[in-house]
């Protein structure tokens, strides 16, 4: 280990620091008060910004595309979708990784595995803060429940980082950080958790490797150290120190992890505060939350967690039935149920078996023209669009049902997305492959993952 930080400390002049954030404190002024994470006899309480929400500690770029929103969540979608197909890590990388740069001196022993494709992280991933170290230090960080190991970009920064609002985590800073040895069992555990093999350097420390599907990656040391939300701290939290990150992870400094896996967050502080988390995802000019720990049941409809071989960690649930303007659609109830169905926090647009969908969007269509909106042309993956904004329009009420008596009623804005000033769309996409609840629809719901009990419930206005 010696031997390692001295090679970390050569290397150290390779790193760039980041660019701190643009000051946005006039504009945000409103929220601050919401800003404030606590723990009291309820559980752990974040707040939650959406990745569009210019008072995001780590908003994505105001000029971003929405042509490039939907082609990384496609991305996404395709290798969720490829997971559940075959669970075969020997698919042919997008590029192998290790923790070298040119021309330095670095230990070439560490990760030389090739990676194996993953979930995209796409640009759909919601904002929270995280404390890390002794004394800690807030991070800005995207939550998704499509992965489980936690990580955030760390000093020296060996080979690369993309840049963040704020300082990179210094572990040398941190009196409880220690590395993991490649004899633990957590190091073990980092196959299931990235579906990439570990690695190990040759001072003995366990090197992870967490990939994404639309290139996006992280390598580094899996760590421990105590991890704080407000006033609430946890030791010998593991996670990953990245030492190589690229991609499309906005301004944040790293990823949690919430799937159904051992190092997730939610697995790891469950002993303290219980196995489930709920959370109400915002519109891009508000803020929601995210709760790990107790929640009032009374207030949501359930459904059964279904489950798959294929993958353990996501969560799945069966779509029953979908309705507009109070009439089920005309398809055989079968037909919602043909795909294995995933809901999911960081897709933006849902994906429907396809005949559901046609079904859908001729119902939304017929009951959009009965109210004298006036159709528009297809928008990228959206192929059911109308001249106007998702507000400004009459919208068709529209119902999914799930097994065991779980509804969602959709507002407007849940089932039109606008992708521009001029045309909105209908946020639902046909596949054949993986049915995707995303986070459209679930925006200012609340969203509970009982996972100690195998149900997910929901429950309209969370965010209010």
């Amino acid at each position: 280990m010696e031997r390692l930080l001295a090679l970390l400390l050569v290397c150290s002049f390779l790193f760039t620091v980041a660019a701190p954030a643009r000051d946005i404190t006039s504009v945000c002024a409103s929220q601050t008060t919401a800003d404030f994470p606590h723990l009291d006899s309820s559980g752990l309480h974040l707040t939650l910004h959406h990745p569009q929400n210019p008072c995001s500690p780590a908003p994505l770029p105001s000029d971003l595309p929405f042509s490039s929103v939907l082609t990384h969540d496609d991305a996404r979608v395709a290798h969720l979708a490829s997971r559940l197909a075959t669970n075969d890590n020997d698919a042919t990388p997008r590029r192998p990784t290790s923790l070298r740069k040119k021309k330095a001196t670095v230990d070439h022993s560490l990760a030389t595995v090739p990676l194996s494709p993953g979930t995209s992280i796409g640009v759909g991933n919601y904002v929270t803060q995280l404390g890390l170290g002794t004394p800690a230090t807030s991070y800005a960080m995207v939550v998704d429940t499509g992965s489980s190991l936690t990580w955030l970009q760390c000093s020296p920064c060996i080979v690369s980082c993309h840049r963040q609002a704020g300082p990179l985590f210094n572990p040398k800073s941190s009196s409880t950080y220690a590395s993991v040895s490649c004899s633990a069992s957590q190091c073990d555990e980092l196959q299931a958790a990235t579906l990439n093999p570990s690695a190990c350097s040759t001072s003995g420390v366990c090197v992870y490797q967490a990939s994404y599907g639309d290139s996006s990656f992280s390598v580094g040391y899996l760590s421990k150290d105590t991890v704080s939300f407000g006033s609430g701290s946890f030791p010998n939290f593991y996670y990953g120190c990245g030492q190589d990150n690229e991609g499309l992870f906005g301004r944040s400094a790293g990823l949690i992890g919430l799937a159904r896996n051992k190092l997730s967050l939610l697995y790891q502080l469950a002993p303290s505060l219980g196995n489930s988390f709920s959370y109400c995802l915002p519109t891009s000019a508000s803020t929601g939350y995210l709760t790990i720990g107790s929640y009032n049941p009374g207030q949501y409809s359930f459904t059964p967690m279904a489950s798959n071989s294929l993958d353990a960690s996501l969560y799945f649930v069966t779509l029953s039935g979908m309705s507009v303007a109070g009439s089920p659609l005309a398809v055989s109830p079968s037909e919602y149920a043909s795909l294995p169905t995933i809901i999911d926090s960081g897709t933006v647009i849902t994906r429907l078996p396809t005949s559901v969908y046609t079904a859908l969007s001729k119902a939304v269509a017929a009951a959009m023209a009965a109210r004298g909106v006036q159709s528009a042309p297809a928008f990228s993956i959206l192929d059911t669009c109308f001249e106007g904004q998702a507000s400004q329009v009459r919208v068709p009420a529209v119902g999914m049902a799930f097994t065991g008596g779980a509804t969602m009623k959709l507002a407007a804005t849940n089932v039109l997305i606008d992708v521009d000033d001029s045309t909105t769309c209908l946020a639902f996409a046909p596949t054949d492959s993986t049915a995707i609840i995303g986070n459209t629809q679930q925006q200012t719901f609340s969203v509970v993952y009982d996972v100690g009990q195998s149900r997910i419930g929901f429950a309209a206005g969370g965010c209010s």
